[in-house]
């Protein structure tokens, strides 16, 4: 189930920031954020140190 919920949110930013010249809206990016606090919570600990570093790009891309 994990892999699953890791797979999930990395896909979540990945939309999220592929969108960005398109135009995203906040759902998508609270759709990545909650993607990644529910992999988090079953993650190891390489898979948090990723999560992690998806959850910085995600803040670096959020839209002034």
């Amino acid at each position: 189930m994990q892999n699953n919920l890791f797979q999930q949110a990395k896909e979540a930013v990945t939309k999220f920031t592929n969108n960005l010249a398109g135009g995203t809206n906040e759902q998508d990016k609270q759709a990545a954020h909650n993607a990644i606090q529910a992999a988090m919570n079953d993650a190891t600990p390489e898979e948090k140190q990723q999560l992690q570093q998806l959850q910085q790009q995600l803040e670096q891309n959020q839209l002034s």
